[in-house]
């Protein structure tokens, strides 16, 4: 079958919740707090994106990643830009995203040292259905209070430079050495490829497409191109096996995909392939 469907991994997080999202069993009182749910691809496999859900209670650190250039200088295979989906915030949920003005390499680090980095980032209001795509070197920050799916470049490589006191590692010096202390620019936007197939960013690294038809269609993937199919909400048939909100599924070939009515998926593949063909 040329679509499976990945595992999940639960990680333990300091800002994280017990109450997660519907699919995903609730966190007992006993355990530490669950921020996110990775799919993890089968033994061998060396992705090019991750996909995960993250469920706040609290901020996270302010932190950055490094680029490709950056990341193979210092052995690790890729960089690391970032998307992430909003699926759902409380009313005064923000993403801080870039720098409320451009400082000097030296101001950025002593506003990381003294805690004023927190006002310098800019907090974005966000709400569901929000879509905002992060290229590796933008200093960034998730708010509390919100559900959202993250697909990223397959990197676990993180460098903070604030954690609000937390008793966790700072890395003052990486973060410096590939972080853009700018505002941010944004690279999201929408664009119909066809009807019920929307592009919601086109980044750097990777596209990520919406599906919102109802029937069955064929998914054609290029040779040597992967596909993440995300379903959202509702529920689903790829090649004629059950698929449903909470997983991820990775495909290559030529597959069939059925939504049922009200319902939603993310495709996710690499920006500089070939565009993956989706007929009736």
């Amino acid at each position: 079958m040329p679509a499976s469907r990945l595992t999940t991994i639960r990680v333990e997080k300091p800002w994280g919740r017990r109450n997660l999202w519907p699919g995903f069993d609730s966190v007992a009182d006993s355990d530490a707090p669950v921020g996110e749910i990775w799919f993890q691809a089968p033994a061998g496999c060396d992705p090019e994106l991750l996909v995960k859900y993250l469920f706040t209670a609290e901020r996270l650190s302010i932190q950055v990643h490094p680029d490709d250039a950056a990341a193979q200088a210092a052995g690790f295979p890729r960089g690391k830009d970032e998307a992430w989906v909003v699926l759902a915030a409380e009313p005064d949920a923000v993403i801080g995203v870039g720098l409320t003005k451009t400082v000097t390499p030296q101001e950025l680090r002593a506003a990381a040292l003294d805690g004023q980095i927190e006002p310098l980032l800019h907090w974005h209001p966000v709400k569901a259905g929000d879509v905002i795509y992060s290229p590796a070197g933008t200093i960034h920050a998730i708010g509390a209070g919100l559900t959202l799916i993250e697909v990223q470049q397959s990197l676990d490589l993180t460098y903070r430079l604030y954690d609000y006191g937390r008793p966790r590692a700072l890395h003052l010096e990486e973060a410096m050495a590939v972080s853009m202390p700018i505002p941010f620019t944004p690279v999201t936007r929408e664009r119909e490829i066809r009807p019920a197939r929307v592009a919601l960013t086109e980044g750097v690294k990777f596209v990520l497409e919406q599906w919102d038809w109802t029937g069955t269609r064929e998914l054609e993937l290029p040779e040597d191109v992967r596909g993440w199919i995300i379903p959202v909400t509702g529920t689903g048939l790829i090649d004629g096996v059950p698929m449903a909100a909470g997983e991820c599924w990775l495909a290559h070939g030529r597959i069939n995909i059925a939504l049922m009515p009200q319902s939603t998926c993310l495709c996710a593949y690499i920006a500089d392939q070939a565009l993956p063909i989706l007929s009736d």
